[in-house]
């Protein structure tokens, strides 16, 4: 279905609804097409391995000491 951004404004949660269900929702301007409106899934499936791997789990958001982020730069003399 492909609805107004005016459209879109006035029944976003019926256009959700409609998303969730899995049909696929355009908003857009005027007769031109500029957003699909998708469902997040409802489990991402993170724990495939989760009985094979071993130790911590690394935190992607700490920030790298400088001896990794020099690894990762190319900056280091240890490259291989």
């Amino acid at each position: 279905m492909q609805v107004t951004v005016h459209a879109a404004k006035t029944n976003l949660s019926k256009l959700i609804e409609a998303a969730l269900r899995g049909e696929e929702v355009i908003i857009a301007r005027g007769d031109k097409p500029v957003v699909k409106l998708v469902a997040i899934p409802k489990k991402f499936i993170y724990d495939l391995m989760a009985d094979k791997l071993e130790g911590p789990v690394p935190d992607f958001f700490e920030p790298m000491d400088e001896e990794e982020l020099a690894l990762w730069e190319g900056r280091s003399e240890d490259r291989f």
